[in-house]
């Protein structure tokens, strides 16, 4: 019997899940990559980011349970140390680590939020932390530049890739509206601890969804 779209979908999400929570892929590269792994056609309808997010945790649930936990932690402590570096240009953390479903091979995505543009990469030439610039696109679409560096996590011994995405100053207040699921999309470092506080009080994958 020909699978229906739905089904097609759902594992194209699960083939995706996998390369996520096991490669580090972001979404879209995984979604691309399940599709090519699963022969299917380019042009097959892909899941969106809040299905491709459940399977995620789904994953990480079966799978990864007993090491995830962990490996956030110390992604989120380590996002703490560079939040701290970077507290002038008031820092707020997005992506799989502030959701909760990164892995030991998922990376950290930091917004500043600065009046010159230029002044973090000055920080960091300050602090003699080699980077790479680069431009990436913003939640609304627009161009933002990107630096990325990489650091060392000890407790994870191994090296882990740090994106900054410098924003203008007033930018901020668009960056604090809550996403599709209703979510904050990106916090602070005194969020991130609260988060943590309530994952602890909590053991196993955080699915905290505000």
């Amino acid at each position: 019997m020909e699978a229906s779209r739905d089904d097609i979908t759902f594992e194209i999400a699960a083939v995706a899940a996998r390369l996520v929570a096991e490669d580090g892929l972001e979404y879209a590269a995984a979604k691309r990559q399940a599709v090519k792994q699963l022969g299917l056609p380019t042009r097959t309808a892909l899941p969106d980011n809040t299905m491709l997010e459940a399977a995620v945790r789904e994953h990480i649930d079966i799978f990864c349970a007993d090491t995830q936990p962990v490996e956030l932690l110390a992604l989120r402590e380590l996002a703490l140390l560079w939040m701290e570096r970077l507290k002038a240009f008031r820092p707020h953390l997005g992506g799989s680590v502030w959701h909760g479903t990164a892995t030991r091979h998922s990376d950290l995505y930091i917004q500043l939020f600065c009046d010159d543009p230029k002044a973090p990469e000055w920080a960091l030439l300050d602090h003699r932390v080699e980077y790479h610039p680069g431009t990436v696109n913003g939640w609304r679409g627009e161009p933002v530049e990107a630096l990325t560096l990489r650091t060392r996590c000890d407790a994870l011994g191994q090296w882990v890739l740090v994106h900054l995405m410098v924003h203008e100053h007033d930018d901020l207040r668009g960056a604090l509206k809550p996403d599709a699921q209703g979510r904050k999309p990106r916090g602070d470092a005194a969020a991130l601890l609260l988060r943590m506080a309530e994952s602890a009080e909590t053991p196993g994958l955080d699915k905290t969804a505000s």
